[in-house]
């Protein structure tokens, strides 16, 4: 038996009562509410997206597809993988290493991705004292071990090609340090960002380039792919290549030249199968993107590294009017914003959900799914709890367990 989230039960869904969801966190403990993961399924398809302001739409459409979810047996896995599920560390960077692991073992994680520096910091990975001796970088992984929890990617997001000569060195340094820490420990996988650099050599701020007209932004875009971008993920990706790593995980992020699956596989033609995806679909939902298209797209190609698990909700009535390029970070920001960050199953349906989980699994994805908080509404724990509870369910639900 499981417990539903209290906040994904029916609720105001005024902006005004956004603030709920923080204040009725501690009562939604699996202790205080029971649900199979069949009833589960029914009622969170269309309430989890509802208990979002504003978002009657999304959780019109999910509700309808909930009905159904009744009449499903659940059936056996055959040789479908159980993805890991597991959480990206700068949430808990208010927590010693040891605090962290005691916390994520207890919610039963199975895996972790760790930050080494670059934007995500290095709250629980002390980057220069690890790779300077061996026997240290082997210690601080046996924690891990010791409570069942795999290090499974190492993140180190950054821009490397900032055009700032400062800020880039200091990001390549960090990515090259995090391969060779990876080289110690065997980790298969480096999660990053593609970068941005200026428009030109004379630039001193990056200079994200979407739209090809009028046409000195298409020669912009085109220096910066023939004379940045390419040339320096050929010479990071080999540096990897030569200390054992194979697997550069890009995030497609708006504000840096990969940001879309078409932009990952750009580069990915021109460097080489070093070079694939942190399929972080929240930022792809606001693109307009299908995720299981996105997923079969990428999985067939063999381009998906690692995944983070994060969803993002609409308020249709602030999208209808100002479009999606109208993100909100913070609360203080909701009343106006078009769409924001969310724990997974609080901007979409639990069944949408199960249909990315499981084309993970049918494209035979060898990750992590790697939850990452950045919910405005459930921030810190809380969220990554909430989204915890709902891939445990779908993934348990998908395999017959």
């Amino acid at each position: 038996m499981t417990s539903l989230p209290q906040d994904s039960l029916p609720m105001n869904t005024s902006l005004h009562n956004a603030s709920r969801d923080n204040s009725t966190a501690a009562d939604a403990s699996p202790s205080n509410l029971s649900m199979d993961r069949r009833r589960f399924l029914a009622a969170s398809g269309g309430l989890l997206a509802a208990s979002v302001p504003g978002n009657s739409i999304v959780a019109n459409a999910a509700e309808s597809a909930a009905f159904s979810a009744p009449t499903l047996t659940p059936r056996p896995a055959g040789n479908l993988r159980k993805i890991p599920i597991g959480v990206f560390d700068p949430v808990y960077e208010k927590l010693s290493l040891d605090a962290m692991l005691d916390k994520v073992t207890a919610l039963g994680f199975e895996a972790m991705e760790i930050g080494t520096g670059g934007y995500p910091n290095n709250h629980h990975c002390p980057l220069d004292d690890l790779i300077a001796d061996r026997s240290k970088a082997k210690a601080w992984q046996k924690k891990f071990e010791d409570r069942g929890i795999h290090v499974a990617t190492l993140s180190c997001h950054g821009n490397p090609i900032h055009p700032d000569a400062g800020i880039a060195k200091k990001d390549i340094d960090t990515f090259r340090k995090t391969v060779l820490l990876a080289e110690m420990l065997d980790v298969k996988v480096i999660v990053g960002f593609s970068g941005c650099p200026g428009g030109t050599p004379q630039d001193t701020q990056p200079n994200w380039i979407t739209y090809r007209w009028p046409p000195e932004y298409a020669k912009m875009q085109d220096w910066q792919w023939k004379e940045k971008v390419v040339p320096y993920w050929k010479e990071a990706a080999k540096y990897a290549r030569e200390h054992g790593v194979k697997r550069l995980a890009l995030e497609m992020h708006p504000n840096f030249v990969v940001y879309n699956p078409r932009t990952l596989i750009k580069l990915r033609e021109a460097v080489g199968e070093e070079i694939g995806a942190n399929n972080d679909l929240s930022h792809l939902f606001w693109q307009g993107c299908d995720p299981v298209e996105v997923i079969h797209f990428l999985g067939n190609q063999g381009a998906i590294y690692h995944a983070h698990m994060k969803d993002t909700v609409f308020f249709p009535e602030n999208r209808d009017k100002y479009g999606v390029l109208n993100f909100a970070f913070e609360t203080n920001e909701l009343d106006t914003a078009s769409e924001t960050f969310r724990a997974v199953g609080y901007g979409h349906s639990a069944s949408l959900w199960k249909s990315v989980i499981k084309a993970y699994m049918d494209v035979g994805y060898e990750g992590i799914l790697s939850i990452e908080n950045e919910d405005p509404i459930l921030a810190g724990e809380v969220g990554v709890e909430r989204a915890a509870y709902v891939l445990k369910n779908v993934r348990n639900e998908i395999l017959g367990a």
